[in-house]
């Protein structure tokens, strides 16, 4: 879950981040699932308070396929800044917000591959199989061109979340397992769609299904 923004405070300026940098982040660009870690990331920086911050779509992957990509060959050596972080609970969902959501019947969106939100199978990191109560699925790596590092552009989006009954405005929390397919799930809802009211549930179903009396809805029963 979210470091305390001492901590984030720290690494940012150790790594010579300032409030006026502008950060790239650079992935490898091999699949949904890395630039899901790349969205979380990206989504760190915003709730610590930076909002000079870009992801190179495609990762290096697609970077290197230029026939004259400069490069550096020798490593950067960062010069260690002092960032002071402006905490924005606008971009985070607690348990208390999920509660509220379920209650309310708002917009809950799944990001996990469709066999885990179905209740069919789990990651050792969720206590329990299944998915928020009431909430629809849009598998992460539906929002990457060919489950690869290219961001499907808006008007495919559009479509795809439309497919899945999935909401592209108004008020919605994405999650996931431990908050990385979410990420990119509120990445592109955020930066592409355009969609300022969505927010991620960071800790996700390990945080929320660790607590028993919290609801789990399962899809199908095996048991």
């Amino acid at each position: 879950m979210l470091p305390e923004m001492t901590q984030l405070e720290m690494l940012f300026g150790g790594l010579g981040i300032g409030n006026d940098t502008h950060v790239v982040i650079v992935p490898g660009g091999y699949g949904a699932g890395e630039m899901g870690v790349a969205t979380r990331v990206f989504w760190t920086f915003k709730v610590a308070g930076l909002d000079t911050v870009s992801i190179l779509n495609g990762g290096m992957e697609h970077y290197l396929d230029f026939k004259t990509p400069p490069l550096e060959k020798d490593p950067a050596i960062p010069r260690p800044t002092k960032f002071k972080s402006e905490f924005q609970p606008r971009y985070l969902a607690t348990q208390a917000d999920i509660k509220m959501s379920i209650a309310k019947k708002g917009a809950l969106i799944d990001l996990r591959p469709s066999d885990q939100f179905l209740g069919v199978n789990k990651t050792d990191k969720v206590k329990r199989h299944g998915t928020l109560p009431g909430a629809v699925n849009v598998p992460g790596t539906w929002l990457t061109q060919d489950d690869g590092g290219v961001f499907c552009n808006a008007e495919t989006l559009k479509k795809l979340f439309a497919a899945a009954n999935a909401p592209t405005s108004g008020e919605i929390i994405t999650f996931c397992n431990t908050g990385h397919w979410s990420s990119l799930g509120w990445f592109v809802q955020q930066e592409i769609l355009g969609n300022k009211d969505v927010r991620m549930y960071d800790g996700s179903l390990a945080d929320w299904a660790a607590k028993d009396d919290n609801p789990v809805e399962r899809k199908i029963n095996l048991d």
